[in-house]
C-alpha cells in the first residue's frame, strides 16, 4: 500500500518520513545540495506481514509536474503543514489536487510542533476545519521529527488503513523509472494500479512489445509476487533497447490496444471554465496537452459537475473511472479534476439528446453490471473492449453477462434486443427483395448482410442468419437465402429441358458452356435457351461468369475452394498459377478470376489476387 505525502516546500515532509521510516527520501545530488525534494522520493516501513510505502512529492511550484506524476493509483494521502508557517500557496494547491483525485482518506499532519505553542496548534486546527470543508472528517496528527512527538501515534494509525487496490483485476502498472543493473539487465519501477504479477509472467508494454518478469521487488523487498497498491521494481527480459521504454509507459497482462486521444469525462472545476480551452492533462506518470470542450453548457462555475470532451495531443491508455488532473494551457493553474466516463468518444453528434442521455446514464450507473448493460443497449461490443474499459478478467465478464442475460458469441457481446432487431432487419430485407425480384430465388449470405446490416460485425450477423436457418425462419436453396414461403421452380417442360442441359454440362468435365453452343447442341432457339439458362441461374443451378457463359454452380464452388486453399498456403494467387492448377486456357482463367474479383471473393493486388471474403462459396 502506498501513501503520498504532500505540502508546501520546507514544511518537513522529508523529515517526517525519515522519522517514520528511517529513510531519507532525497536521492538526487541536486536535492541534497538544495535541501528540498525535486523529484519523487520513496520510503518504506515494514509492519509485520505488510509494508507501507510512502511517496515524498516535491512541494515547490516549479516541480509540481513531478508531484502529479506520483499520484496515480493512490488511495491515501498525508497533507503536511508546518505549524510555524501555516497554510501556504502549495498547501492549498496540493489539497485541491488531492481532493480532485477523490482519495479515500486525507490525513492532516502538523509538523514542527517543537517550534510552536499550544495556542498556535489550536488556531491552525480551527483554521483548517473552518476553511476547508473537504477536511472536516480528516484526522489531525501533531508531530515533531526532532522530538518524535506524535510519530508513534501516526505510525499506529497508518497500520490500520486497509489496502483498497484490487488485486483481482487485470495487472496494470505505470512506469516512472527505467534503468539498468549490472548482471540483471533492464529494471523498471512504478506503482501497480491493479492486479498481480509473478516471476516468469509474460507482460505487454504499452508500445506493444512482450516482456518477461525475471525478478520482483515489492515495497523494496525481494518477492515472488507483486500486488495492486504496491510500489514494484520489475527486472524484465526484453529484446528491445532500454531507451525504447520511457516514463509514462505501462505494463499490462493483456495486449495494449485501446490507447485513445478522444475521451468523455465528468468534470469537477476549481475555477470558472469556458466552453473551449487548451489544457495540460496528468494521468498516472503521463503528461500531455489537449483541448477541453464542455458538452452541456457554455460556462461552468467552480464545484459544479458537468460532462466534457477532451481531445488529447497524444493517445493515453485510459479506462472507466480513471482520475485526471487538468491544468491551464500555460500550466500555471489547477483548473479541474476529471473522471473518465468514455474512451474513443465519437467525432460526430457528440451533443445529441440520445448521446447525452447515454453518458448521463453511465454517470449514474450504480455498478459495473449496469454499465455493461448500457454498453450493450443498442449494439454489439467486442469482448476485448469490455475487458479493457472496465478492467475485467474473462471469468468476471462471463458472470456479468450471465447475470444481465446477455450473450457472447466468439469475440462479440450483445443482448437479446440487439439480436431481435438484427433478425428483423434480415427478414425485412429478404421480404423486400422478394417483392422487387419475384423471379429470383433469393440472396447470398454476403449480399444479404450488406443490404440488411451493413457496418455491423459480419461474423456475428452470419451467426444470426445460421440461427434463423436452424429455426426455420429462413431457408436456403442451392446457396440462396430466402423466406420459407418464397418459391420459384421449373415447370414440367422446363424440368425435362434441365435434364438435357445438365447432361451436357456433365460431359464437359468442369468446363463452362456458352448459350449459343447449348442452343445448337440441343436444337433450340438461341433466345429461348438464353432465357432458360438465366432462369436456371436465378434458381441457383448455374452461374454466368461473363455474359452468356455459364458454369454449374457446384463446379464454381469447387473452384472457389481450390483457390482458397492455394491462397491459404501461399498468400495469393496469379492467373498463371490458377491456369496451371485447373488446366484451363488463359482467356477462360482470366474470365474466372475476374468473376471472383467482381463477386467479392478475391481482390486484385498488382499482378496477383488475394482473398477478400473467406465466407463466400462456403
Amino acid at each position: 500500500m502506498i501513501i503520498v505525502t504532500s505540502g508546501h516546500v520546507d514544511h518537513g515532509k522529508t523529515a517526517l518520513l525519515q522519522a517514520l521510516t528511517g529513510t531519507n527520501t532525497t536521492h538526487l545530488p541536486e536535492e541534497k545540495k538544495r535541501g528540498m525534494t525535486i523529484d519523487l522520493g520513496y520510503a518504506y516501513l515494514p509492519l509485520g506481514d505488510k509494508t507501507l510505502g510512502f511517496i515524498d512529492v516535491p512541494g515547490h511550484e516549479k516541480f509540481l509536474p513531478n508531484m502529479l506524476a506520483g499520484l496515480g493509483g493512490i488511495h491515501y494521502a498525508m497533507l503536511i503543514i508546518a505549524i510555524d508557517d501555516g497554510i501556504q500557496a502549495q498547501t492549498v494547491e496540493h489539497l485541491a489536487i488531492l481532493r480532485q483525485l477523490q482519495l479515500n482518506k486525507i490525513l492532516i499532519v502538523l509538523t514542527k510542533a517543537d517550534k510552536a505553542s499550544s495556542s498556535q496548534i489550536d488556531a491552525l486546527k480551527h483554521t483548517i476545519k473552518a476553511n476547508y470543508p473537504s477536511l472536516a472528517d480528516s484526522p489531525i496528527f501533531v508531530t515533531s521529527a526532532t522530538t518524535q512527538q506524535g510519530i508513534a501515534e501516526l505510525r499506529d494509525f497508518l497500520t490500520t488503513l486497509p489496502n483498497l487496490a484490487d488485486s483481482n483485476k487485470p495487472f496494470r502498472y505505470a512506469i516512472d523509472r527505467i534503468f539498468s543493473v549490472k548482471g540483471a539487465g533492464t529494471v523498471v519501477t512504478g506503482t501497480a494500479f491493479s492486479g498481480k504479477v509473478n516471476i516468469d509472467d509474460e507482460l505487454f508494454l504499452s508500445n506493444g512489445e512482450r516482456v518477461r518478469v525475471k525478478n520482483i521487488h515489492a515495497q523494496n523487498q525481494p518477492s515472488k509476487q507483486g500486488l495492486a497498491g504496491q510500489r514494484l521494481a520489475l527486472n524484465i527480459h526484453t529484446d528491445i533497447e532500454r531507451s525504447s521504454i520511457q516514463r509514462g509507459d505501462w505494463l499490462f497482462n493483456q495486449p495494449a490496444q485501446f490507447a485513445t486521444d478522444r475521451i468523455t469525462v465528468q468534470l469537477n472545476p476549481e475555477i470558472p471554465l469556458a466552453e473551449n480551452q487548451a489544457i495540460h492533462l496528468y494521468h498516472a506518470t503521463n503528461h500531455t496537452v489537449g483541448k477541453l470542450s464542455l458538452l452541456t453548457t457554455k460556462t461552468l462555475p467552480p464545484q459544479t459537475q458537468a460532462l466534457a470532451e477532451i481531445i488529447l495531443d497524444k493517445p493515453l491508455f485510459l479506462s472507466f473511472a480513471d482520475k485526471l488532473i487538468l491544468r491551464s494551457g500555460d500550466n500555471k493553474q489547477l483548473i479541474a479534476g476529471a473522471k473518465v466516463i468514455e474512451i474513443n468518444s465519437p467525432k460526430r453528434h457528440k451533443r445529441s439528446e440520445v448521446r447525452l442521455k447515454f453518458l448521463q446514464n453511465l454517470q449514474q450507473a450504480e455498478n459495473i453490471n449496469d454499465r455493461i448493460a448500457l454498453y450493450l443497449q443498442q449494439t454489439a461490443v467486442e469482448v476485448s473492449y469490455l475487458l479493457w474499459i472496465e478492467q475485467l478478467n474473462e471469468a468476471d465478464l462471463a458472470t456479468i453477462l450471465q447475470q444481465n442475460h446477455a450473450v457472447r458469441f466468439q469475440q462479440w457481446c450483445f443482448n437479446q434486443d440487439y439480436q431481435a432487431e438484427k433478425n428483423q432487419q434480415i427478414l425485412t430485407a429478404l421480404s423486400n427483395y422478394h417483392q422487387q425480384h419475384p423471379d429470383q430465388v433469393g440472396l447470398g449470405k454476403a449480399r444479404l448482410y450488406r443490404i440488411a446490416t451493413l457496418n455491423q460485425p459480419e461474423k456475428l450477423i452470419y451467426h444470426f442468419i445460421d440461427e434463423l436457418l436452424a429455426q426455420g425462419k429462413l431457408q436456403q436453396t442451392r446457396g440462396w437465402l430466402h423466406l420459407p414461403e418464397h418459391k420459384i421452380e421449373f415447370n414440367a417442360e422446363e424440368q425435362a429441358l434441365w435434364k438435357l442441359v445438365l447432361g451436357e454440362f456433365m460431359q464437359q468435365n468442369g468446363q463452362p458452356l456458352w448459350v449459343r453452343d447449348m442452343a445448337n447442341t440441343l436444337s433450340i432457339d438461341e433466345n429461348q435457351m438464353r432465357n432458360f439458362l438465366y432462369k436456371a441461374g436465378k434458381l441457383g443451378y448455374l452461374i454466368p461468369i461473363v455474359k452468356d457463359r455459364f458454369f454449374l454452380t457446384e463446379t464454381l464452388f469447387t473452384y472457389a475452394n481450390i483457390i482458397k486453399k492455394m491462397i491459404e498456403k501461399q498468400g495469393d494467387i496469379s492467373v498463371n498459377q490458377l491456369r496451371d492448377e485447373l488446366q484451363f486456357g488463359r482467356k477462360l482463367t482470366v474470365q474466372l478470376i475476374e468473376y471472383f474479383d467482381r463477386c467479392g471473393l478475391l481482390r486484385r493486388k498488382g499482378n496477383v489476387h488475394i482473398l477478400r471474403d473467406s465466407e463466400l462459396f462456403n
